[in-house]
C-alpha cells in the first residue's frame, strides 16, 4: 500500500512515521525559565555528528498554538540538558508528556528530582545513566507546519560513573527506554552479527 502524504492528516502521518522509523531514543529534555524547571521528553531526537559534537530534536506546539516551554525556552535562553532515559525513571519520563501551564514545573508536580551538575546549564534528572549539555545552534524551517527541528551543540557529556564499565576503552552500559511506534521498550539486548566471509 502507498500512502501519499500530501493526502495525509498530520496525524496520519505522524502515526505512519511514528510506527515505522524504530526505535526511537528519547531526549528528556530540560530547560529553565525564571526559576521554573521544564522537563519534557521528546522522540523525535538523533545524534547528528560527534565532530562538531551535534544533536537535532523536533518540538512542536501546545494545542493552542503556542510553542511548547522547551521551544520558548531554548529560544530565549539558548541551553538545555539532555537526559537519556533509562528503567529507572521511565514512568516519570512519561508523567512529563503532559501538556502543562509555562509557571508549572514537572520537576515540583510529578516529583522528579534534578541535581545541578553545571551552573550555566540546567540541571539533570537524579540517577540519569547520562546526559548531554547542550547550546543552541539553530532552528531548521521547514516551510510550515508546527514541528521545529532543534541542531544543538554538545558542550559536555555526564555519564555515571556506574555506567562507564571499561574507562580505558570508554565503554558505556545502559538499558535506554526508545519509542518502539506507540509503546515503550527497552534496548539493552545485544545481537551479535554473523561474520563476514
Amino acid at each position: 500500500m502507498i500512502f501519499d502524504l500530501s493526502d495525509k492528516e498530520i496525524n496520519d502521518k505522524y502515526k505512519l512515521m511514528a510506527q515505522t522509523i524504530i526505535p526511537r531514543p528519547i531526549a528528556w529534555v530540560v530547560t529553565e525559565d525564571d526559576g521554573v524547571v521544564n522537563i519534557a521528553p521528546f522522540s523525535y531526537f538523533i545524534g547528528l555528528s560527534s565532530n562538531p559534537a551535534t544533536v537535532l530534536v523536533s518540538v512542536g506546539h501546545k494545542a493552542n498554538g503556542l510553542p511548547k516551554d522547551t521551544l520558548a525556552n531554548i529560544r530565549k535562553n539558548k541551553k538545555c540538558t539532555i537526559c537519556m532515559v533509562d528503567e529507572s525513571n521511565l514512568d516519570k519520563m512519561h508523567f512529563s508528556s503532559k501538556e502543562l501551564d509555562k509557571d508549572i514545573s514537572e520537576s515540583e508536580l510529578f516529583n522528579i528530582k534534578t541535581k545541578i551538575i553545571f551552573n550555566e546549564f540546567p540541571p539533570v534528572v537524579e540517577n540519569i545513566p547520562c546526559a548531554y549539555f547542550c547550546t543552541f545552534n539553530q532552528e531548521i524551517d521547514l516551510g510550515g507546519g508546527s514541528t521545529i527541528p532543534l541542531i544543538l551543540n554538545v558542550e559536555q557529556i555526564y555519564v555515571k560513573d556506574e555506567n562507564i564499565t571499561n574507562k580505558e576503552r570508554l565503554t558505556i552500559e545502559f538499558n535506554p527506554v526508545a519509542r518502539i511506534g506507540k509503546s515503550y521498550a527497552f534496548l539493552g539486548d545485544d545481537i551479535v552479527p554473523p561474520l563476514i566471509p
